[in-house]
């Protein structure tokens, strides 16, 4: 069975989103400065069916995540579309084919049958939180990993719940000055620092978790 992790680029004064998120601005006001060190890469431009990149650490360090990767677990303001019931029109921000190319299971209060997309990724919807997320998407991943994609709750409720069993954290050097912090109050596990990657405009820091 392979781990479960999460992966998350976060401010020095520790948020994901920044203030003001809405539909328009899902990661806030400037959020997506958190994000310009990825969407540079080559690898994460090949994954969202874009031309040309830069070949660097960073897209090093996103093969090194994704690789092992055979199913994702994300929350419902990541999907998108909303608060409440469905819109059923609402199929995720990254058009007809995700990036995922994997089962995803979106954490919701809204029951949706499950949405199939092109390459591969299917989405589930599950009403009955991260444990039985995970454990679906555990069974869907087979001997691969787990990969819990976000947001920022999500992860956040994971770790607590010691459902991780490490974590990334990309450390962006920009302070946003508030919005959706990752750690909102104490932790009862322990961070043990497994890689450090020093980049230009981000550090990447690997966690094995310890409970």
């Amino acid at each position: 069975m392979g781990d479960v992790f999460s992966q998350l680029s976060v401010s020095l004064d520790g948020y994901v989103a920044a203030p003001g998120q809405s539909v328009q601005d899902p990661l806030g006001r400037g959020g997506l400065r958190l994000h310009e060190w990825a969407f540079a890469t080559e690898s994460w431009r090949t994954q969202h069916g874009l031309a040309d990149g830069e070949r660097n650490v960073d897209a090093e360090v996103i093969e090194e995540m994704t690789a092992g990767v055979g199913a994702y677990v994300m929350g419902r303001r990541m999907f998108g579309g909303g608060e409440g019931p469905w819109d059923l029109t609402w199929t995720g921000w990254w058009g007809e084919d995700p990036p995922f190319h994997a089962p995803v299971f979106v954490l919701t209060h809204h029951a949706r049958e499950p949405l199939s997309m092109a390459g591969g990724t299917e989405f589930h919807f599950v009403t009955d939180g991260p444990a039985a997320a995970l454990a679906r998407a555990r069974a869907a991943a087979g001997d691969r990993d787990v990969c819990v994609a976000g947001g920022g709750s999500t992860a956040r409720q994971c770790l607590a719940a010691g459902l991780l069993d490490s974590l990334w954290l990309h450390v962006v050097p920009i302070v946003l000055g508030g919005g959706t912090p990752l750690f909102d109050g104490p932790l009862d596990a322990a961070l043990a620092p497994e890689k450090v990657v020093a980049a230009p405009g981000v550090t990447h820091i690997r966690y094995r978790v310890r409970h």
